[in-house]
């Protein structure tokens, strides 16, 4: 008797590794991986002593850039081209903007207009 159980124990890791397979081919072709997915490009821009950082940020087209405003002064983000545009921004308060299409971005402080920066999106 010991025979048998040893051998439904020992098989149980095969049924359930059929069971699987069986689940995911009724799932059929529409089933999609997390992973079979693209990430969403993510960026950050830091607002500290007056200025930028990095000044000028190369990313691609879809990525978000996140500006955090690490001073102790209010700032805003503002593109010259006026496509965006954040409220003021107080110490530790973010702005975020999508890039849906390649080109170059410059933008200022509206409030400090020496401080400019740029993205670049391919």
């Amino acid at each position: 008797m010991k025979k048998n159980t040893r051998v439904a124990v020992a098989g149980l890791p095969v049924l359930t590794a059929t069971l699987l397979v069986a689940t995911l081919l009724m799932e059929g072709p529409s089933r999609v991986v997390a992973s079979d997915q693209p990430q969403a490009a993510i960026a950050d821009v830091k607002i500290d002593n007056f200025s930028f950082a990095p000044e000028t940020l190369n990313v691609t087209v879809g990525t978000t850039v996140t500006w955090t405003n690490r001073d102790d002064i209010p700032h805003t983000v503002v593109s010259t081209d006026g496509i965006f545009k954040s409220k003021v921004r107080d110490t530790d308060e973010k702005f975020s903007y999508t890039f849906t299409k390649a080109g170059t971005y410059p933008y200022f402080c509206s409030v400090h207009p020496k401080m400019t920066g740029m993205v670049v999106v391919k």
